[in-house]
């Protein structure tokens, strides 16, 4: 029973590779590019691995470089990647034989970490309605505003509507022009459409089901929703209110732009860093504190179960949590009258200390092997561990080797917290002894 019961910590790894390797293979046919002959691998594997994790890196400029049909593979492992190769796999079972085997609830549940074996059908469902209506409304959205607003045709117009409605949905980033959303940088309805769908994508897809539950009654939303929503406006709202200080100061990002420009930006500019990727301003440009500001935000990321990266804000919070509960002398940590497990803050603890292990290690190889500097690595290698994809423009200007390197954290941000969460829920050993206490000394 323990050996089944692991299986999905084997099984959702495989499934991401499997995925990048039929998406490398894909991209590496000629018909793919755009130019005479087909990519090399490390620009097809970087950028199969960068779709499949939702990340939105990019090593050559999607609009140019790859053809309609490389853009298609590209927008269809955004799909893949994001929807959850897991979930996707146990959503058709439900629509075939409208049941699940508990075999297949606990390989589902690996992927979406539900809170309960019992709420596994009801978040692929949520997951499948979720995914149709916004992605369909900010296709619509979007197409008609670059239809009416921008001139475009409507085959291009509903062919770039579509492909950044599903990337922003995913939290993927990929963008059909070469620079990025700059263009629209003082468009409320592109942007702001571009944000909702990230945000719900993001927030994660048990928040959701709870929300449809309970939407009238807060007081009987579960813990796990409440602080998502709370660490996620205050994300938001902290990190727009700060951008918009520091861009706004003389020599600024923001100096020579309107306050209606200025605010949307910020607030965009906030809302991507929970791991969306896109930019409507330039980000090499931005001022050191924006820089290190977005590094903090890009690590914490979205929710959890969505298609946000980043260590998740219930981790975050959890352990900011578990800070105050010590420093304030409590031997519990609580939140909105409930009881953190202490499971709950061990794990939580591995999950950020690993992330921090990651990220350094790869920070210290780009280090090695580039004359770039730690301030533009260190901004690379989060993106790329929390399936960012927001960068100082420094990506396609790297060796293979570090290429190598972000193609592997964009892995291990996606997969690993996955593996790791699921591993530590379901590792439960108890020795027949308790070895005697004693007290290090801490600080």
């Amino acid at each position: 029973m323990r050996s089944s019961l692991q299986q999905p910590a084997r099984l959702v790894p495989l499934a991401f590779v499997a995925a990048i390797t039929v998406g490398t293979v894909l991209l590496l046919l000629p018909i793919a590019r755009t130019g005479p002959g087909g990519t090399d691998l490390i620009t097809a594997l970087f950028t199969a691995t960068s779709a499949v994790c939702v990340t939105g890196l990019i090593i050559v400029d999607t609009s140019s470089y790859w053809t309609p049909f490389g853009q298609a593979v590209i927008l269809a492992l955004i799909q893949v990647g994001g929807f959850g190769i897991m979930t996707g796999s146990t959503l058709l079972g439900v629509l075939i034989s409208r049941r699940l085997g508990l075999r297949t609830r606990i390989i589902a549940q690996a992927e979406t970490r539900t809170l309960d074996l019992g709420d596994v059908t009801a978040v692929l469902r949520i997951i499948l309605i979720a995914t149709l209506l916004v992605e369909l409304a900010v296709w619509g959205a979007l197409a008609a505003r670059l239809h009416w607003g921008y001139a475009e045709a409507w085959p291009i117009a509903i062919w770039h509507g579509l492909f950044h409605s599903i990337s922003a949905f995913n939290n993927a980033g990929f963008s059909t022009y070469a620079d990025s959303l700059m263009r629209f940088s003082d468009d409320w309805l592109v942007l702001g459409s571009i944000m909702v769908a990230v945000i719900i994508g993001g927030i994660g897809f048990p928040v959701l089901v709870d929300l449809r539950r309970t939407f009238r009654r807060p007081g009987r939303w579960s813990l796990h929703t409440k602080i998502t929503l709370l660490g996620t406006a205050a994300l938001i709202g902290v990190g727009t209110i700060t951008v918009l200080g520091y861009e706004s100061a003389a020599g600024g990002l923001f100096d020579p732009l309107t306050i209606s420009e200025r605010l949307l930006d910020a607030l965009f500019h906030s809302v991507m860093t929970r791991t969306a990727g896109f930019n409507s301003i330039d980000i090499g440009a931005l001022q050191t504190e924006t820089l290190m500001l977005t590094n903090i935000l890009m690590f914490i990321g979205g929710g959890s179960a969505g298609t946000a990266g980043g260590i998740k804000v219930s981790t975050a919070l959890v352990l900011i949590l578990a800070v105050w509960a010590q420093i304030r002398g409590e031997a519990d940590t609580t939140a909105f009258g409930r009881r953190v497990s202490a499971d709950i803050l061990r794990q939580a603890l591995t999950l950020i200390v690993l992330a921090m292990i990651a990220i350094s290690l790869g920070t210290l190889h780009l280090l090695s092997v580039t004359t770039f500097s730690l301030e533009q690595v260190l901004f690379e290698t989060i993106s790329a561990f929390a399936t960012v994809g927001l960068s100082t423009g420094i990506t396609a200007d790297l060796p293979p080797s570090a290429e190598l390197t972000l193609v592997t954290l964009m892995f291990l941000g996606r997969v690993g917290t996955i593996t790791v969460a699921t591993g530590l829920a379901l590792k439960r050993s108890q020795r027949p002894y308790r070895f005697p206490e004693e007290r290090p000394i801490v600080g």
